[in-house]
């Protein structure tokens, strides 16, 4: 009965059905690269479920807009603005993601997985469950 229970609770978290889905996103307008922690907001749920980073480069600089969004509408703006794209004046570059925070800084390259070492950090969330489960079961 008990690894009933359990495979019923994985199941229940790996199908996803009825969970509400929110993602959190870096939201401003500025001239540096705003991602730290005062904006960072919570996207509306089961609606905006992507963040949306615009790179545009101006006469005085670099500017910024991050925000959330619909997966939709970010993509078919960035698919818009991809031929200007270029990295020179009036350039315009817009990028969808879908996981937290993911429209902040870019993420330093990891080293090859031969090579990285593994740290608590790196397991992913499902593992961290099933070693939650297995030492309820024990």
């Amino acid at each position: 009965m008990r690894l009933f229970s359990v495979s019923s609770l994985l199941l229940l978290l790996l199908s996803g059905s009825g969970v509400a889905l929110q993602i959190q996103c870096y939201q401003c307008e500025m001239t540096h690269d705003c991602s730290t922690p005062e904006f960072i907001v919570n996207c509306t749920v089961n609606v905006q479920d992507t963040c949306q980073k615009e790179v545009l480069v101006k006469e005085d600089g670099i500017h910024y807009r991050k925000s959330c969004a619909s997966s939709a509408a970010c993509l078919i703006a960035s698919s818009g603005y991809q031929q200007f794209c270029t990295g020179n004046l009036n350039s315009v570059c817009i990028s969808c993601c879908n996981t937290p925070l993911c429209n902040g800084p870019r993420q330093k390259k990891r080293p090859q997985a031969s090579t990285a070492p593994v740290s608590i950090g790196d397991t992913p969330w499902l593992l961290s469950v099933l070693l939650l489960l297995s030492s309820v079961l024990c």
